[in-house]
C-alpha cells in the first residue's frame, strides 16, 4: 500500500478567521486562500486532516453537538471551494486546574494539543498516512510543539495568534521549521518538501 503524506491542520486562526469561542454558526468564516491551500493539497495527493482543540463545551459555553455543527460548517466552506479533508478529529477536553467545568469534559488528556492523543488516533485510524512525510500547521507554539512530539515538521501561519507567538506575546516563543506568512504560502511550502522528498527517493531507489 502506498503512504501518503499527511498534513495535520489548525482550525482557528489557521483555517478560519479567529474570532474566539464561536456561538454563531455564521461567524466561522475562512480566512483567505484557506481553501485554495486545502485544494493545493488535495491535488498533490496530501492527507489533509484536522486536529483541533475545543475547549466551549468543557468551559460551559455551548454543547459538544454546538463543535460538530462548527466543524460541519468548515467542511461545507472547504468544499464550496473545491476543497476537502480527509478526517476530522478535536479534543473537548480542559482540565479543572485550567478552567474545565463540565463533565465528561472537565479531565486532563493525551489528546489535548500539544499532546500527541488526535495525530496517534489518526495514524490509527488511516493505515496510509506517512509518518516520515507528516507536517503539522497553525498558529500556536502548541501546534509547533505538537508537531516536535510527534517527530513532524512545524509550520506555523502568522495569522490568527501567529504573530504574536513569534513576538513571545501569546503561550511562548518557538522555533518552527517554516514560518508562513499566509496559509497558502504554508501549501505551498509543504507540497516543495514532499516534491523533494519524493525525488531524493527516487533517486536513492
Amino acid at each position: 500500500m502506498a503512504l501518503r503524506p499527511v498534513v495535520f491542520l489548525d482550525r482557528d486562526g489557521t483555517l478560519n478567521v479567529e474570532a474566539g469561542y464561536i456561538r454563531d454558526l455564521a461567524n466561522l468564516n475562512l480566512i483567505d486562500g484557506a481553501g485554495e491551500a486545502v485544494r493545493l493539497m488535495n491535488e498533490a495527493g496530501l492527507a489533509c486532516i484536522l486536529t483541533t482543540n475545543q475547549t466551549g463545551a468543557a468551559r460551559g459555553y455551548y454543547p459538544e453537538s454546538h463543535i460538530l455543527d462548527l466543524n460541519n460548517r468548515l467542511l461545507k466552506l472547504l468544499a464550496d471551494a473545491g476543497a476537502r479533508l480527509d478526517a476530522v478529529y478535536y479534543c473537548p477536553h480542559l482540565s479543572p486546574e485550567e478552567g474545565g467545568q463540565v463533565s465528561p469534559f472537565n479531565i486532563a488528556c493525551d489528546c489535548r494539543k500539544p499532546g500527541t492523543g488526535l495525530v496517534e488516533q489518526a495514524f490509527r485510524e488511516h493505515a496510509d498516512l506517512d509518518r516520515q512525510l507528516s507536517f503539522v500547521v497553525g498558529d500556536k507554539a502548541t501546534d509547533v510543539e505538537l508537531a516536535r512530539n510527534c517527530a513532524a515538521r512545524g509550520v506555523l501561519v502568522e495569522t490568527g495568534y501567529g504573530k504574536e507567538v513569534l513576538a513571545g506575546t501569546y503561550q511562548w516563543k518557538v522555533e518552527p521549521d517554516f514560518q508562513a506568512g499566509s496559509i497558502v504560502e504554508a501549501a505551498n511550502w509543504i507540497i516543495e518538501q514532499v516534491k523533494s522528498r519524493v525525488a531524493k527517493s527516487s533517486l536513492e531507489a
